[in-house]
């Protein structure tokens, strides 16, 4: 299983002594994280948010990807400015990527109803491989990956495995419409611009990641709303289509599907309510759970996903009348 496993991680990342990177880390409930996206998001809301992500992909695997992500965002008041910064983890197998970025946005607000941000981050990103990442079979090597092993003079088995740090910087940059709890769209591109960086016997290329992103929020009745929710991921050699559909009840709870063409389909649930009066402070609880593939399911079963998410949205200076909860929209 770990000799399959290491076959299929590093198939992933097209590995062939300089690997090219895998792809951005995948969520399955993109729609309530917008910023690691996008950084014309910041400040679009109005509001201060906060989320909180963890995805667990193919559970019963030993080293599967595991993807944390932390961003946060706020509009300035003296200025027509949004400024988020965002925090993520991805590791599989052997391999781990950190990205830490800081995101300006321009608001132009008025338009229509909502507002478009005109976002640009800057940031690092680190990739590691690790010494631990040939798995023998036993005492036999790939020659497409480099490292050396045998029976050393005393008989003991021995292995040189090659390993990667590397750190380097990462741009972004996005444009992202917003009507707050009802409608948004926006594109983007991360890792501008490209980079191929080495070490030794091993590198990896950091590919640009092109997005688009698009939600609407329909209300048939008074205590329901339904809201599909898309998006599309290219990098040039690959694309990758999210489909969401989410139902909404009396602005508390939640259930959805979502379907990642020719990869899963997913179900998901949550929970969200005002924690302050005037509607100031709401948060947001979620999970949802993807099914995994036929041409995986012999390996393992399927991916998990928790998210957390708080927003602070100071109540309007009326005497009766407050700014409704953003809910992390």
């Amino acid at each position: 299983m770990k000799k399959l496993f290491v076959k299929i991680a590093f198939a992933m990342a097209g590995f062939t002594g300089v690997a090219v990177a895998q792809q951005d880390p995948q969520f399955t409930q993109f729609m309530y994280n917008k910023l690691i996206y996008n950084p014309g998001y910041a400040g679009t809301t109005g509001a201060v948010c906060g989320v909180l992500q963890y995805r667990k992909q193919w559970i019963s695997f030993d080293g599967s990807p595991t993807t944390f992500a932390l961003s946060a965002d706020m509009r300035l008041k003296a200025l027509p400015l949004g400024v988020g910064i965002t925090f993520m983890s991805d590791k599989i197998g052997a391999m781990k990527t950190n990205y830490a970025r800081i995101a300006g946005s321009y608001n132009i607000t008025k338009i229509g109803s909502g507002t478009l941000g005109l976002g640009l981050d800057v940031g690092i990103l680190q990739k590691t491989i690790n010494d631990q990442w040939i798995v023998p079979e036993p005492l036999k090597n790939d020659p497409s990956i480099p490292g050396s092993g045998g029976i050393g003079p005393s008989g003991v088995a021995t292995f040189s495995n090659g390993d990667l740090n590397k750190l380097t910087y990462d741009l972004g940059l996005g444009i992202f419409y917003n009507i707050p709890g009802k409608a948004y769209v926006g594109i983007s591109s991360t890792h501008l611009p490209s980079q191929q960086i080495k070490e030794g016997d091993l590198g990896f290329k950091v590919k640009a990641h092109y997005y688009l992103m698009a939600g609407y929020t329909f209300q048939p009745t008074k205590w329901s709303k339904i809201t599909p929710n898309v998006m599309y991921k290219n990098d040039l050699a690959s694309s990758s289509l999210d489909a969401n559909l989410t139902f909404l009840w009396s602005d508390m709870i939640w259930l959805g599907g979502t379907y990642r063409v020719n990869d899963a389909a997913s179900i998901l649930a949550g929970f969200q309510s005002q924690a302050l009066r005037g509607n100031s402070l709401s948060y947001k609880v979620g999970v949802s759970y993807d099914f995994t593939t036929p041409k995986l399911k012999t390996y393992a079963k399927g991916s998990v996903e928790f998210i957390l998410g708080v927003c602070y949205s100071p109540p309007v200076k009326k005497t009766t009348t407050y700014r409704s909860d953003r809910f992390l929209e």
